[in-house]
């Protein structure tokens, strides 16, 4: 298993539009993304993501720590 990387909340929705996810709407720093097939996603617009959100955001987004690396190539 890959040690997840230290990334932003703008890097973290451009790997996951390249999926298939879009975004909805923000409500304060809280930016909400929708996917066609996929339960809806909730990212924090941060500079840094705490490592516990971004393992809940991989895992709600069906892709493995590596698949979501490639992602952010």
């Amino acid at each position: 298993m890959s040690k997840l990387p230290i990334v932003s909340g703008k890097q973290v929705i451009k790997a996951l539009q390249k999926i298939g996810y879009y975004v909805r709407d923000q409500k304060g720093s809280h930016i909400h993304l929708r996917h066609p097939n996929k339960i809806p996603l909730t990212v924090p617009n941060h500079r840094e993501i705490a490592g516990g959100t971004l393992w809940t955001i991989i895992a709600n987004a069906e892709v493995s720590v590596e698949e979501f690396i490639e992602l952010l190539q």
